[in-house]
């Protein structure tokens, strides 16, 4: 048996070597073919080692030459879509743990209908810098078609209903971040448009801003449409983890009494 193996092995170590030295005459012939074979695509085969080199890109470059990024109302808008999330979200959070805007007002109630009221007034100024963005810069022809500004049309009139049923859902310290004052509700809302979405006023937003670019053929309307859901992402992942602490903190003062 050992001497059987002991060939059986230097067989296969012949074969193997072989098969190697195949290999390496095959290589040597086809070089190119080696090299197409070694190139991983997509670093991680997410994408199903996509060859981004071979997409077309055309469209995306046709729509930012329409797009002037130096101009002041576009800066603007931009600044202003950052803000307000960034804003209400950091003096929310500051009143949670200070207190300050309910004792500077006198009730949590009267104070967050003022933050409300400035939440309100940031999002006007930002409808209207994006609107001025949208009318300075340049249409895109490719957009102005009759199809697309009944889709936008249609848009508007879907996000117009998402927003306005949200509030009337939640209410307006229900809509303003009142669960940081400490006005919580006493159970999750999951009627329309909540029990269809998550988060149906902020898509309801957006949905009204890209109606808007649609209807005005504005590649900058397109694009600062992006930058706006982008916001939103980012607020939904700080807003939502700490809004459930809030809610189980009170669940466990509760069990505590």
């Amino acid at each position: 048996m050992h001497r059987g193996d002991k060939c059986w092995s230097s067989a296969r170590v012949h074969s193997v070597c072989m098969s190697d030295s195949d290999a390496a005459a095959a290589r040597d012939n086809n070089p190119a073919a080696e090299q197409k074979q070694s190139v991983l695509l997509d670093c991680c085969g997410g994408l199903n080692n996509v060859d981004y080199s071979k997409m077309d890109l055309t469209p995306m470059e046709e729509l930012l030459k329409h797009i002037d990024f130096h101009d002041s109302s576009f800066c603007i808008a931009v600044i202003a879509i950052i803000f307000n999330p960034l804003f209400w979200n950091v003096v929310a959070r500051w009143e949670h743990r200070t207190r300050r805007l309910s004792r500077l007002f006198g009730s949590p109630y009267l104070a967050c209908y003022s933050l409300g009221f400035v939440i309100i007034l940031l999002n006007v100024y930002r409808s209207h810098s994006m609107t001025v963005a949208m009318k300075v810069q340049a249409r895109w022809e490719v957009m102005d078609r009759t199809g697309i500004f009944y889709t936008g049309v249609a848009l508007m009139v879907v996000g117009t209903l998402l927003v306005v049923s949200s509030f009337l859902a939640l209410g307006f310290t229900g809509t303003f971040l009142g669960d940081y004052f400490g006005i919580l509700m006493d159970e999750k809302v999951t009627v329309f448009p909540f029990n269809i979405m998550e988060n149906p006023m902020y898509w309801g937003s957006t949905a009204n801003y890209l109606g808007l670019a649609l209807i005005g053929a504005s590649p900058v309307g397109l694009l600062l449409t992006a930058i706006v859901a982008l916001a939103y992402k980012v607020a939904i992942r700080f807003e939502g983890p700490f809004t459930g602490q809030i809610y189980q903190e009170r669940s466990q003062r509760r069990k505590h009494e």
